[in-house]
């Protein structure tokens, strides 16, 4: 059976966590404070040091990535346990790989500045198609009816995958605008987002943008070579949690601890 945490907080804001799971419900009008989490490390994977993460995605037991830098950008399937990459694809020179993630047996990738996104059969990584978006790439997730796409500001935006064309956004808030938002997941109707060069990963209401839990990974990564936190990704099935960052030779699989 799954561990629960359970708080009231001013008698208007009910909180379960079941492991990672995160489910928020607030009765009252007002906004509560965000809820702070630590974490607790589970499990270490191995991670390929030369990744420039950019976008993570676990699908039916593997990870996807997507790496950035110009001239070595890629979409790539990895082994879990081993950190091998099985299958790879290169970008072209010109592209700066960004977000990445998986709907309805298709792959989609962002780029940086190139105001260019791909779209990839799950399988064989060949092209299926591209679009275009006239913001910057950063972080791409889903909700399961639409892509939801971060571009560095504080300004989510909802995309129809068939057309790409924005049905919606939204802007996040805890006081103030929440600026640099970077890689994506959606976790059980939230969004969460790591903030670039942030060792904190927000957990947001998609409906109205606002913060509803801090993730505080401070440690979790003795960087040495390595760049900020950057990439994480839910496993549905066995509700597990992953986080990486840029050129880290690690992944982990993580345990949240609400903070009192």
């Amino acid at each position: 059976m799954k561990k629960q945490y359970l708080a009231v907080l001013f008698g208007c804001t009910l909180i379960v966590l079941a492991s990672v799971t995160l489910v928020l419900l607030n009765n009252n009008p007002e906004v509560a404070e965000p809820r702070n989490y630590t974490y607790n490390i589970v499990n270490v994977y191995p991670h390929d040091a030369t990744a420039f993460t950019e976008g993570l995605v676990f699908d039916s037991g593997n990870l996807y990535e997507g790496t950035g830098r110009y001239g070595e950008s890629s979409l790539r399937c990895v082994d879990l346990e081993s950190g091998n990459v099985t299958q790879l694809y290169m970008l072209s020179p010109n592209y700066f790989g960004e977000g990445i993630t998986i709907f309805e047996e298709k792959i989609f990738q962002l780029t940086w500045t190139s105001n260019k996104g791909f779209v990839y059969n799950k399988d064989s990584f060949d092209l299926v198609t591209e679009f275009e978006y006239p913001t910057e790439g950063w972080g791409l997730t889903h909700n399961g009816t639409h892509l939801i796409m971060s571009d560095g500001t504080a300004t989510l935006y909802f995309l129809d995958p068939e057309t790409f064309q924005t049905v919606d956004q939204i802007e996040v808030i805890d006081e103030f605008p929440v600026v640099y938002l970077n890689e994506l997941e959606y976790i059980n109707g939230k969004i969460c987002a790591n903030i670039w060069q942030q060792d904190k990963i927000a957990v947001i209401e998609p409906q109205t943008g606002q913060v509803e839990g801090w993730i505080d990974l401070e440690g979790i990564y003795d960087q040495g070579d390595g760049d900020v936190l950057n990439g994480i990704t839910y496993d549905p099935v066995n509700d597990r949690l992953f986080v990486t960052g840029k050129l880290w030779s690690k992944l982990f699989e993580i345990k949240l601890v609400p903070l009192e």
